[in-house]
């Protein structure tokens, strides 16, 4: 099982749009990408002021989700809620 899963470093002067970004960023992902869920975070306290992550039965099957034809809806959509880069983190769930 693979988590890839995206954060969002607190950044003066970033924005934002936590209300944006879970509900319509989110289920647009977990629709293109054909996964069922995601586990999304508001940071309190920490570096991240957001994090996701989603599940993917393997590291081939992430990458086809993620790389496919759609993607740069995926990637266009990041611009409509925020203007921090975030930090991608792909780990094996053991």
């Amino acid at each position: 099982m693979i988590r890839f899963s995206v954060f969002y470093p607190r950044t003066d002067g970033a924005r934002f749009d936590h209300d944006y970004y879970r509900d319509k960023h989110v289920p647009l992902c977990l629709k293109t990408w054909n996964l069922d869920g995601a586990e999304v975070e508001k940071g309190l306290d920490g570096p991240y002021v957001a994090a996701v992550h989603f599940r993917f039965e393997s590291l081939d099957a992430m990458r086809a989700a993620v790389g496919g034809a759609r993607a740069a809806e995926v990637t266009a959509d990041v611009a409509n809620y925020t203007t921090i880069v975030p930090v991608i983190q792909v780990s094996e769930i053991v």
